[in-house]
């Protein structure tokens, strides 16, 4: 019984995957109602190694490669106490600030500090000319569940109150979410974990001018 070489297969079959995405490709669209906050999403595995000289990674007759594209590079921006925190990517601006800044503990009543930080946020929506405002709150994993995902979305209706009174426009739309304990950003075995996943996030896209 002869045995097919196990690099034949592995460069066959990433052949057929190039060949797929040369000729099937299709431009993804935005979910205008995601199940997970934006930046959360799974990315993609790493691409099988393959030799770039193989005569089967050619492309077929009348095929053409994809449109190039850029990259999205994250750059982000955390004051030195963890308070405040800013992600900038190709496509979105996104706040994040801790809930002790913004409210007493386990309450939705923002404080005055809160208003000027959520104002500042407000200039820079009026910046980037956004009008679709995304605001997701989220807890630690102390107390329920159900309480968590409750006070959450509080908060969130909190600070989108004030940016909604800040910006005054009518043409601005908001997502308004309350997400609990899930989708921590750091561990919940320590308080300081646990200070930094508590925490609202203000998101919007980038002006493209």
């Amino acid at each position: 019984m002869t045995r097919t070489p196990r690099l034949t297969l592995t460069l066959t079959a990433a052949a057929l995957m190039v060949a797929a995405n040369l000729l099937g490709a299709t431009t993804a669209d935005a979910d205008d109602d995601p199940s997970v906050p934006p930046g959360t999403e799974a990315t993609a595995a790493a691409p099988v190694e393959v030799d770039a000289n193989d005569p089967d990674l050619k492309l077929p007759e009348g095929a053409t490669l994809a449109e190039a594209k850029v990259l999205d590079i994250k750059q982000v921006v955390e004051d030195q106490t963890g308070e405040e925190r800013r992600e900038d990517t190709n496509a979105d601006v996104k706040f994040a600030l801790q809930a002790e800044v913004l409210f007493p503990k386990d309450s939705a009543k923002l404080t005055g500090e809160a208003k000027a930080r959520i104002a500042s946020i407000a200039e820079e929506i009026e910046k980037q000319n956004a009008t679709r405002i995304r605001v997701f709150g989220f807890t630690d994993n102390l107390g329920s569940s159900a309480h968590g995902d409750v006070l959450s979305r509080k908060r969130a209706n909190a600070v989108q109150g004030v940016l909604d009174a800040e910006l005054n426009d009518s043409t601005v739309t908001y997502e308004v979410r309350g997400y609990g304990e899930q989708y921590p950003i750091s561990s919940n075995e320590t308080e300081e974990g646990r200070k930094k996943n508590r925490r609202v996030e203000v998101s919007f896209p980038r002006s493209e001018s």
